[in-house]
C-alpha cells in the first residue's frame, strides 16, 4: 500500500509540474486532455486512481511521455529494469498485460514497453500527438495491427512502424500468446532545444 501511495505522490508531482511548465490552468489541460478538472484535482492531490488512457492522454496533451508522469528522479548512469518490478499499466480481459519498462531521457524521449497479448485480445489507441512515432517488434507469436483502419499481420521476429497520429489497435492472432516490444518516439515537447 505504502508504494501506492508513493506512486500517486509522485504522480501527483509530476502532472502538477508539467502543467506548471506548460502553462496550463486545470481547465484548460483538462479541456485538452478531455479529462474532467475533478479528476484532475483529485490526481494533482494524490488521490485517485487514473487509468491508462487518462495517463496517456495527459501525457500527450503535456508533450511529455507516460514514465516521466509516474517516475521519480534518475538514480544513475544505467538503470536495470526488470519486467518483474513494473506493475502493468493495462491488463486485458484474457490475460493481456503491458509494462511501460523505462523512458529515455533528453529532449526527444524513447518509451520501452512489454505487451503481452492473447488470441482475440485487443487493446485500441486512441491517436497521439502529432510526431509520436511507434514501432512494435513481435518475439512470439504474432498479432495484427490496425492503422487507420487497415489491417497488418507482424509476426514473429517482424517489426513495424507507424505514425502515431492516427487510430491504431494492437490484436492477439494465431493459436498463442504474442509477446511483443513497443517503442513510442515523443517528439520534442515544448522548449525543447532542437
Amino acid at each position: 500500500m505504502a508504494e501506492t501511495e508513493a506512486a500517486l505522490r509522485t504522480l501527483a508531482h509530476n502532472v502538477r509540474a508539467a502543467r506548471t511548465r506548460a502553462g496550463l490552468s486545470l481547465d484548460e489541460l483538462g479541456r485538452r486532455a478531455k479529462v474532467s478538472k475533478g479528476a484532475l484535482v483529485g490526481l494533482e492531490r494524490a488521490q485517485g486512481n487514473p487509468n491508462f488512457a487518462t495517463l496517456v492522454r495527459l501525457a500527450d496533451t503535456l508533450g511529455i511521455s507516460v514514465s516521466a508522469l509516474m517516475e521519480g528522479p534518475a538514480e544513475g548512469r544505467v538503470r536495470v529494469v526488470s519486467a518483474d518490478a513494473v506493475m502493468p499499466l493495462w491488463a486485458g480481459e484474457k490475460g493481456g498485460e503491458a509494462r511501460l519498462m523505462l523512458t529515455t531521457s533528453g529532449p526527444s524521449p524513447v518509451e520501452v514497453w512489454r505487451w503481452k497479448l492473447e488470441p482475440g485480445e485487443e487493446y485500441p489507441s486512441h491517436p497521439h500527438q502529432s510526431g509520436v512515432v511507434e514501432t512494435v517488434s513481435v518475439t512470439a507469436g504474432e498479432m495484427v495491427l490496425v492503422v487507420d483502419g487497415i489491417e497488418h499481420a507482424v509476426q514473429a521476429g517482424q517489426t513495424a512502424t507507424f505514425d502515431g497520429d492516427a487510430p491504431h489497435t494492437y490484436r492477439g492472432s494465431g493459436a498463442e500468446t504474442c509477446h511483443l516490444i513497443m517503442t513510442v518516439h515523443i517528439p520534442p515537447g515544448p522548449g525543447s532545444a532542437n
